[in-house]
């Protein structure tokens, strides 16, 4: 141990610094590989949403890209939107969607009602007795009404790890290790050159 120790003295602080700068820098790759990835795969899911795609496949995709990597949440500064992954062009076709089956459902009790008030007052005009006839029988019925549908089910915030055993993980780890080493090394050279002065004089 000692002689380890030894051979740890005789090395230059300043090969701990230069592998320290190495490692900060393939560190900083790492983490901006992470978030870059994230950002395209985050791009795939709004273009499926927008054209009416697999939203399925691309949001399960992403999901389980940011839970498995760091430096990847999806919002970023103090002003972004919460949640920040809206499928707003999902939620809406389902919107129009229901309010088309509404619109549809209503349209069909109509053309029933009238149908029904004429046979009963064929005599009058479409106006006159018939309008409280077509009015009483959508009533009993039941013009349908558009369901709410929360929006909540397609708004998303996936939360990344503190860390994870990545490169960036590890490069990260070990760029703290060599910094520790590097501290260690140079106050260790410091500590050696003050005790020769002190000698000296």
């Amino acid at each position: 141990m000692k002689d380890k120790l030894a051979q740890f003295a005789k090395v230059p602080y300043g090969v701990f610094l230069i592998l320290f700068v190495l490692s900060l820098g393939l560190s900083m790759y790492a983490l901006r590989s992470n978030n870059q990835e994230m950002l395209s795969l985050r791009s795939e899911v709004y273009a499926a949403d927008e054209k009416n795609g697999d939203v399925e496949t691309a949001l399960k995709e992403l999901r389980e890209y940011v839970h498995a990597h760091m430096n990847t949440n999806l919002a970023s500064g103090g002003n972004a939107i919460k949640p920040p992954l809206q499928l707003k062009y999902t939620y809406e076709r389902l919107v129009a969607a229901e309010q088309a089956m509404v619109d549809e459902v209503n349209s069909n009790i109509y053309t029933e009602a009238q149908e029904v008030c004429q046979a009963q007052n064929p005599s009058s005009f479409s106006g006159g007795p018939r309008v409280p006839c077509v009015e009483e029988y959508v009533t009993t019925h039941g013009g349908a009404s558009a369901k709410e549908i929360p929006e909540g089910l397609y708004k998303f915030d996936f939360v990344s790890p503190t860390w994870s055993p990545d490169l960036a993980g590890w490069s990260v780890i070990l760029t703290a290790v060599l910094f520790v080493v590097f501290l260690a090394s140079f106050l260790q050279e410091q500590m050696v050159k003050a005790r020769i002065k002190s000698h000296e004089i």
